[in-house]
């Protein structure tokens, strides 16, 4: 099998396994806000996501930065909290584009976090090799490829109940992020950070 493949569904199931269902959350708060004609917001979104992601598996990955292990699994579920309670607060008249633009910052800053979550997956991985590049390019491929996968599902199902059943979309936003914010303060409260 290619390598380049092989790393690449790495990343690809590493995304969508439902026991790290606390990233597949933050992508669902990620966009929870939008409609099924907001797909290309949406894109950029997750886009910038993975972005920040990126650079902070790349940096821990080759341990040019490092953090605790239990500090990092505690602040992801808080960005989710945090992405979910500010989708609760949003009015339907807080759209302007700086709302948006402030939602591609936090997206890119709480990436940040994320990625050094997904490095001790991937340095556990990699091993020692010398030359890792092509493979977290690779693996950094399949998670958005599964990020993409995890906001069609969501998109579609948005569209149907939305646009198909006449849910309204402000009901379906705080269905979700209420939700979503809920199960991530129980993952804050249960953390190995607080023992």
């Amino acid at each position: 099998m290619n390598e380049f493949y092989m790393y690449l569904r790495l990343g690809l199931e590493h995304i969508l396994d439902i026991n790290g269902y606390d990233h597949i959350l933050f992508v669902l708060a990620l966009c929870a806000i939008y409609v099924a004609g907001d797909w290309k917001k949406v894109l950029v979104l997750v886009t910038a996501f993975t972005v920040g992601h990126s650079l902070t598996l790349a940096l821990a990955t080759f341990q040019v930065i490092k953090l605790d292990t239990e500090l990092v699994e505690m602040l992801i579920p808080v960005t989710i909290f945090i992405t979910a309670v500010s989708n609760i607060f949003r009015s339907k008249s807080t759209k302007p584009a700086s709302y948006i633009n402030n939602n591609y910052l936090l997206a890119l800053f709480f990436g940040l976090i994320h990625g050094m979550g997904f490095s001790n997956y991937l340095r556990a991985l990699l091993g020692r090799g010398s030359s890792i590049l092509k493979q977290l390019f690779a693996f950094n491929v399949g998670l958005e490829v599964g990020q993409i996968i995890i906001v069609g599902i969501f998109m579609l199902l948005s569209f149907i109940l939305i646009t198909v059943l006449g849910v309204r979309q402000r009901d379906w936003n705080l269905v979700v992020s209420s939700s979503i914010a809920g199960i991530s303060l129980m993952l804050i409260t249960q953390s190995d950070y607080w023992n």
